[in-house]
């Protein structure tokens, strides 16, 4: 019986970020579920999953982010990109053509993004989250991050920065004179944003 395989040609580009230690490298397979995306700021995080455990064991990377496309990879300072790269490239090339497993089943059930969230949440919070999702979160993908909501109380907006925005020297920037301005001019209540402290 002859074997056909209907698997594409994996292809990895590297794409840069403001973040000048973070380097996000776009896969034309799909890495993980819509919805879903990791962030593992060190090697003990990465336990539950395969690549990040794989990628840590270069003494180069020092925090690795993934979601539904593409891998941030954020390296240890005295390591220069351009040597870094080709060989990140290739190694992700062949560890998802070999169809080892990304993230473990356990932590995909544990962090599958809840069909029923609170019904009753308030509005102000339902409207903040709409535009962090429409509004923000494809930009800041772009740049190989993720935001994710936190909270809400008493006009201060919480949120998360993963990825390549985790430790970005233009993310206060980004914070306070993108999102923090678009939040204030659609939601009136909103007072201030803030980052969630790792």
């Amino acid at each position: 019986m002859e074997t056909t395989t209907t698997e594409r040609y994996i292809t990895v580009y590297a794409e840069g970020t403001p973040n000048p230690e973070s380097i996000k490298f776009v896969l034309n397979k799909e890495l993980l579920p819509a919805g879903y995306s990791f962030d593992f700021p060190d090697a003990q995080s990465a336990q539950e999953s395969p690549l990040a455990a794989m990628l840590f064991k270069f003494s180069f990377v020092k925090g690795v982010y993934i979601s539904q496309n593409f891998v941030t990879i954020s390296k240890v300072a005295d390591n220069m990109w351009a040597e870094l790269i080709p060989l990140l490239r290739t190694f992700l090339k062949e560890y998802i053509q070999s169809g080892d497993p990304i993230i473990s089943l356990q932590m995909q059930e544990a962090y599958a993004p809840s069909e029923n969230e609170e019904v009753d949440e308030n509005d102000i919070i339902t409207r903040i989250k709409d535009i962090l999702a429409t509004n923000i979160k494809p930009v800041v993908e772009m740049d190989g991050g993720n935001i994710e909501f936190k909270s809400y109380e008493d006009g201060i907006v919480t949120v998360a920065l993963k990825g390549s925005c985790s430790g970005c020297p233009s993310s206060t920037v980004t914070l306070k004179a993108g999102i923090e301005n678009l939040l204030k001019r659609m939601v009136p209540d909103v007072k201030e944003v803030v980052a969630e402290s790792l």
